[in-house]
């Protein structure tokens, strides 16, 4: 992302009266506070804003402003498409089926495919927010108090509270800068990372009573009829991903889905010094090396015989 480049996002935007901003399906923090953090900076300059999750936004981050405003679908014509957060176009769902190509990618995970007539990738950023951040300071866009926290949102949420190994000194001055605009880190922190849902707690029940472990490694899978016992209104594993990248024992964890639609959302967490990036590129997914997921179409026993079996091979484990 180039001093040229982030002209060129500044021209556009200055041309555009009507902008359409999305991100991908079963969004997390990083989606939900890029397309709001960009989303209200650019109705600040008075253009109006169309911002779209084909899933909507998550209970746990409807407590930020702008939250209300997000749609499910596109609709009407824009001068601007912009998609934020998204590694490739399949990941967004079909919002875009009747717009075509977008005019502008940000993003920041390293399989991104460059899918844009302008890509701002930056694969070293800890989140989407980060590039949105320094477009911002860049360009001299507004960052006000709802602006900051949805940006800190993100911040937090892809960091996993600063604890990833990408996470920087650069990270914690932007989210101390974001802080000085009055972002609560507390309550934010508290919101966003420790906050459950009964139903989603009930629901890493049902995933943890079914959980495995092979030489360090872990996995377990959620159905279609957890989901409904439960009452989990999501389409995602509630984070329970990240509840089992904490298991002394393991060096890669998997966790399995079940969608509606045929398909199985796989995600991948690993420790240090192990690529599960590499093993989501083979199903058609993508991300980071310690964090990634891809969407497989297949029942769910296929998908994870086949998915544990890529993976035992990746670590050298015997099958």
């Amino acid at each position: 992302m180039n001093d040229e480049n982030i002209q060129a996002f500044g021209d556009m935007v200055s041309r555009a009266e009507r902008i359409l901003i999305i991100s991908h399906i079963r969004p997390d923090g990083d989606a939900v506070g890029s397309i709001l953090g960009l989303g209200l900076m650019l109705e600040e300059l008075g253009k109006e804003v169309n911002l779209v999750l084909e899933d909507g936004v998550p209970l746990v981050f409807s407590h930020l402003t702008g939250a209300d405003k997000v749609s499910k679908e596109a609709v009407g014509v824009y001068d601007l498409v912009i998609v934020v957060d998204s590694s490739d176009v399949e990941r967004i769902g079909s919002v875009l089926d009747e717009y075509g190509e977008p005019d502008v990618n940000i993003d920041h995970h390293p399989t991104n495919t460059h899918f844009a007539k302008l890509n701002l990738v930056r694969e070293h950023a800890v989140a989407a927010v980060e590039i949105i951040y320094d477009l911002a300071m860049a360009l001299s866009l507004p960052i006000n108090l709802p602006i900051a926290e949805a940006l800190l949102t993100g911040l937090l949420t892809d960091s996993l509270g600063f604890r990833t190994s990408n996470t920087s000194a650069r990270t914690l001055r932007i989210a101390a800068e974001l802080m000085d605009r009055g972002a609560n880190l507390q309550v934010l922190y508290r919101k966003a990372m420790l906050e459950k849902s009964l139903q989603a707690v009930r629901y890493w029940g049902q995933g943890l009573s079914r959980i495995q472990c092979q030489d360090r490694l872990v996995w377990t899978s959620l159905t279609l009829e957890d989901r409904k016992i439960v009452d989990y209104p999501g389409r995602d594993d509630a984070d329970l991903v990240n509840i089992l990248s904490r298991i002394t024992e393991t060096d890669v964890c998997v966790v399995f889905v079940e969608q509606k639609d045929g398909n199985v959302k796989v995600s991948w967490r690993a420790q240090p010094g192990f690529d599960v990036a590499s093993i989501a590129t083979q199903f058609g997914g993508g991300g980071h090396k310690p964090a990634a997921g891809a969407d497989i179409k297949g029942d769910l026993e296929r998908v994870q015989e086949e998915v544990l079996k890529a993976t035992r091979l990746s670590l050298g484990i015997p099958g």
